[in-house]
Formats: C-alpha cells, structure tokens, sequence
C-alpha cells in the first residue's frame, strides 16, 4: 500500500505562525507536524509517499528531500492551483497504479495504528474506508452516522447552525481502493467531504467507518497547538521526541549548555544546541525548540518557543508562544501572547 499525505492547505487559522511556515511544518514536540505523520507510515511498513504541497512548498521539500534520511521514499505534487482533497489525489493516480491508498493529513497529530485500520478495511471490502474518532463538540468536523455493521448511511459537513447527526467526526484518514479514481473528474478542485463522499452513498457505493480510541487532533488554531504540544509532553499521544528521556519527564536534546544553577520543573523539553543561563527557571508544560537562549534568572513557564527564540536576562514569559527566531528583551515580561516578525534585537 502506497499513502499520500495532504500538506497542501494555508492554515490560515493557525496564522501568525503559519505567517512564517506552512502548516504541517509547525514544530510539535521538536519535530514538524508533518514529521510525526511521515514516521507514523514508516512505522506501519509504508515505504513509498506521495505529499502534495501548495503553500511555501520548498520547506517541507528541503527538510525530507527524497526521504532517504527517513528510512521512506517521497514524492511531491506541488500544486499551482489548490486542487482540493481528491482533486489533489486525481492529479497523482498514476504513482498509485492498481495498489490500495492511504490518505492522511500532514497538520493533523495522531497515533493511529494503521496496520489495524488497514485489516479492518480489507475485511469490510468496501471502496473506502474512513477513520472516525469520536469529539465532544462535532460543529467544526465533518461528521457521519454508521449502522451496526459499520456502514457509512449519512455524511454532514461542519454542522454549526443545525443538529450534528452524530459525534463521530471524520478524521481526514481513508484507505480507497484504486477504483475511487472513477469517482473524482480531472483538472478540477474536488473535495472528498463535500463532493466525493455524497455521490458515493448516492450511487450505493460501499464506505465503512472505522472507530478509533487512537489520539488525533486537527491542530485548527493557537490554543489547539499549545494543548496538542502539551499533549506530547503528558504522553497522551505516542509519538518520537528527539532527545534523551531524564526523571520528572524532561527531554533534553544533544549538545545543550544548562547552567548547574538552573530549576527545570517537568514536563520539559528543550532541544539541541540550547543555552539556559544561571538562575534560570523553567516550569511545565513548556517546549524550547533548537538553537534557542534562554537568559540568566529568567522564568519560562507553561509556553513555547520555537526554534532560535531568545529570552533575555530577567524576563519572564508564561503562557506565551515565541516564534522562530525571535528575542524578548531583558526584563521584559510576555504573558498570554504569541509573538512573531518581532524585532530580532536582544
């Protein structure tokens, strides 16, 4: 089975900080979303990607190149004009030849386990096979009903202003047998939750609905990304984090100068090549990315800085996000903000 991951999309409710990556890069517990999703395939035995790419395309294609590094061969479809779910995956039909297909998102975090998923699609015999995960609030999913024997019956999208038919949202992740290219017109933008999936049901085709305890989270706005990268840190969601593991769960990345005279109160992480300077206090959930300073008797706590970031001596920054590269001068204090294209000066 090949797989594509969809990264083609703007985020723009995650703006600012998808002012300065695409989406699926955003950092997540030191790695790009998408990162997280791309060892997920490699851990269930995919060995050949297809990532369709739109906006700032040449960050993800810089980062994986052709996949090697990652133990996973990738292509990429950059897409002039957005092509939509399945007009995206129309536009590649040929790389997947007569195999069965996995979609995924790339700005979505999960741990499904797809060796599972896969299993439970071959059985059914379906056309497709969607995973659903069950949501408290369903008005910002897409949302379906299923039988007793898992059958898809009924698709709604997004029900904001009407009575959601169920609280199964629909995770952005199928398995399709090749034959779903008979169903998506070419040249066109298609999506698979409004157009795709309504003509299936309406021509009798057979989907099935695969219920999954497993984490997942559409990683749709700020205070989503803060919960999802506290998340990792909780273990709540299974994932790699770079580094070595040390007691009260702090993770600590190669080559980083910690002052002695530091307090670092867990969950932690900080990533390589960081310097945290004497007197400084670090209190959980926090994320220091890579090549990130942290100056002489200032306090982080419950906040995210993203790679480069640089706190001067004697700030404070709580609750906050700092974005790549970013300073925050001594004595300054940041709380509750989310900071980026600020001035570069310490």
């Amino acid at each position: 089975m090949k797989a594509m991951i969809l990264a083609a999309g703007l985020g723009t409710r995650l703006r600012p900080l998808t002012d300065e990556v695409s989406k699926p890069m955003v950092q997540l517990g030191g790695r790009p979303c998408i990162e997280h999703t791309v060892r997920l395939l490699r851990k269930h035995g995919i060995k050949e990607i297809m990532i369709n790419l739109y906006y700032k395309p040449e960050l993800i294609m810089n980062h994986f190149g052709d996949g090697e590094h990652f133990g996973i061969k990738i292509h990429y479809s950059v897409e002039k004009e957005l092509m939509g779910t399945a007009g995206g995956l129309k536009k590649v039909q040929q790389f997947f030849g007569d195999d069965p297909i996995l979609i995924i998102s790339g700005d979505a975090l999960t741990d499904l386990n797809l060796t599972d998923f896969y299993d439970f699609h071959k059985k059914k015999g379906g056309l497709a096979s969607l995973a659903l995960k069950n949501v408290q609030d369903p008005r910002e999913f897409g949302v379906v009903q299923i039988s007793q024997d898992d059958r898809i019956t009924q698709f709604q999208e997004k029900p904001k202003d009407v009575t959601p038919i169920s609280t199964k949202a629909n995770t952005g992740i199928y398995i399709f047998e090749p034959d779903i290219f008979s169903f998506i017109p070419s040249n066109t933008f298609y999506d698979f939750g409004k157009q795709v999936f309504p003509d299936l049901l309406m021509k009798g085709q057979s989907m099935f609905g695969y219920e999954t305890q497993a984490y997942w989270c559409d990683i749709g706005n700020i205070d989503v990304y803060k919960d999802v990268q506290f998340d990792i840190l909780a273990g709540i969601v299974k994932v790699d984090i770079p580094g070595k593991k040390f007691e009260n769960c702090i993770w600590l990345g190669r080559n980083i100068d910690i002052d002695p005279d530091t307090k670092i109160i867990g969950p932690v992480f900080i990533g390589e090549k960081s310097v945290i300077e004497k007197g400084a206090k670090i209190y959980g959930p926090t994320v220091i990315g890579n090549n990130s300073f942290v100056g002489s008797n200032s306090v982080i706590k419950r906040s995210i800085l993203l790679e480069g970031a640089r706190v001067g001596n004697d700030a404070l920054i709580a609750d906050s996000i700092l974005g790549n590269d970013q300073h925050v001068q001594a004595r300054m204090i940041c709380e509750n903000r989310t900071i980026v294209n600020s001035s570069k000066k310490l």
